[in-house]
């Protein structure tokens, strides 16, 4: 099967042991990087997934992508552009209801797999829209409460799942960042779990074999 042309461009891996309706992991990469970059997990991971990495929309040269700027200023420091933020959360959420339309895929199993910025926004789309997604894998990123909507703390999360994970020695997204994500997420009753490991901006061996079984036992 070749990709679809939906709104955002990204690659497919099929499932190898094939269901009428597919559990779905789709990839969210990082800020300068591109839809390759999580795929190169997808030999790796459950042969029954159905695997979608999403190239981010906003190209940056000479090469990568990005879901959003993010500015430096030499008096503000580093900053978020949230408004181009919530406009790729909600690419995301449409492209979710795309790809539902047009791949043979389970809707009541669906995944996110991010990593630092992509976990940013897999945060925001399912804690807006936690109907859509029942798992998701949060690498190397945090909860930006600016991306929530303000009535979202009243959604119902029974039947979402949050893997968690960051790098203690995280040079780019400070570990104490990443350790605010549980305390808020034991506030919604949401279930979760939370990991660290002894790595900068990265996925260490053991963690990916972590949310690997993580995963495995959830779909």
């Amino acid at each position: 099967m070749t990709p679809k042309q939906l709104s955002l461009y990204h690659i497919i891996k099929e499932p190898s042991i094939k269901k009428e309706k597919a559990p779905t992991l789709i990839m969210l990469h990082g800020y300068g990087s591109d839809e390759n970059d999580l795929f190169s997990f997808a030999n790796e991971l459950p042969e029954e997934l159905f695997i979608i990495s999403v190239r981010a929309p906003y190209s940056l040269p000479p090469y990568g992508n990005a879901w959003y700027a993010i500015n430096f200023d030499a008096t503000a420091g580093k900053f978020s552009d949230n408004v181009q933020a919530r406009e790729s959360r909600d690419k995301i959420a449409d492209f979710i209801d795309e790809v539902i339309a047009n791949y043979p895929i389970n809707p009541e199993n669906i995944s996110l797999l991010g990593f630092s910025q992509g976990t940013i926004l897999a945060y925001a789309v399912a804690l807006n829209h936690p109907e859509k997604i029942k798992n998701v894998i949060a690498l190397s990123g945090y909860i930006n409460e600016e991306l929530l909507e303000k009535d979202y703390a009243k959604n119902d999360f029974s039947n979402l799942s949050i893997y968690a994970s960051h790098g203690s020695q995280d040079q780019v997204i400070p570990v104490t960042w990443g350790r605010k994500a549980p305390i808020l997420l034991k506030e919604l009753g949401i279930n979760h779990t939370y990991s660290e490991f002894p790595v900068g901006h990265g996925v260490a061996p053991q963690n990916f074999m972590e949310f690997r079984k993580w995963l495995i036992q959830r779909i």
